[in-house]
């Protein structure tokens, strides 16, 4: 495996997840979660804006705008609006859990559309993947012998957000891989907000909230999604996906360290998994794609 893009999207997993601990000091502010992904979306466009335009990376070719706005539309409207119907019908625990079938749907795509091998051990490092989000996500409520409130559209929602989500690595790789990350999010970033617009009801916001909101977008989008374009065009979609998953360990974490919240065992076994899952796939790593070799600036 390219050791440089394991670092980048490990990085990527690292800023995702910390937009539970943006939004945990956002929300109680009453700003609501759909206004939160658009402001999300908006201010990480105009870094990307500044970014291309010193870099001279805004020209796209025409043929190429139906892509980047089907990116923008799939990849920000409905993975930004699915997976809040989700948290809103089953919860955050089960959400993620919805949300973390990603890898699955990486590997399924990648087989079908890119031609990536679907090896034993992709198969093993995903399945490990799903069960140790589960674990995590719904440890404490399996642990306290609560049961689970089931909401079938809310299931349709997460299935629809982890789907959406793993639409990332396809679009990636292969569409927009010989575009530079700013080049991509210049145009998908605001269509995609566009998008979101009608659904949002605005609320006045303190000088606090914007710079909240301007660090949520400027870390866990311009940032993460920079560092993650990068490494994804050194590795493959289904190893990127795997090691993508040490976000929800990386939240866990912050979780227990800023609000005191802890693992149950079954976190501890989970995160134990997701970890093993992700070594795995450094250690197996596979040869570099076609796009490997690609410059991400």
């Amino acid at each position: 495996m390219n050791t440089q893009g394991f670092l980048f999207v490990l990085a990527a997993a690292f800023m995702w997840g910390l937009i539970g601990v943006f939004t945990n000091y956002i929300l109680p502010e009453g700003i609501s979660a759909l206004e939160i992904a658009f402001w999300r979306a908006t201010f990480a466009w105009v870094l990307f804006v500044i970014h291309a335009g010193v870099k001279k990376q805004i020209k796209v070719q025409r043929t190429d705008l139906p892509a980047l706005f089907g990116f923008g539309f799939i990849c920000v409207t409905l993975f930004y609006g699915s997976y809040q119907l989700a948290i809103r019908d089953v919860g955050m625990a089960l959400a993620a859990v919805l949300l973390y079938t990603a890898p699955a749907w990486v590997a399924l795509m990648s087989w079908l559309v890119l031609n990536e091998q679907m090896t034993r051990t992709k198969i093993i490092c995903v399945i490990a993947t799903i069960i140790g989000v589960a674990c995590i996500s719904l440890g404490p409520q399996l642990m306290n012998g609560n049961s689970l409130e089931l909401d079938w559209f809310g299931i349709a929602a997460g299935l629809v957000a982890g789907f959406t989500y793993a639409l990332y690595y396809i679009f990636g790789k292969k569409f927009l891989y010989r575009y530079p990350t700013p080049t991509i999010f210049v145009y998908a970033l605001p269509f995609g907000a566009a998008m979101l617009f009608p659904f949002v009801n605005f609320a006045p916001k303190s000088a606090y909230v914007w710079m909240l909101l301007i660090g949520l977008g400027a870390v866990t989008s311009y940032g993460a999604f920079s560092a993650y374009y990068a490494g994804l065009k050194r590795m493959e979609a289904t190893q990127a996906s795997v090691v993508a998953t040490f976000e929800p360990v990386v939240a866990a974490i912050f979780a227990f360290i800023l609000f005191g919240e802890t693992f149950s065992i079954l976190g501890y076994v989970g995160s134990s998994m997701i970890i093993a899952a992700v070594l795995f796939v450094v250690f197996t790593g596979a040869r570099p794609s076609r796009a490997t070799t690609e410059d991400t600036e």
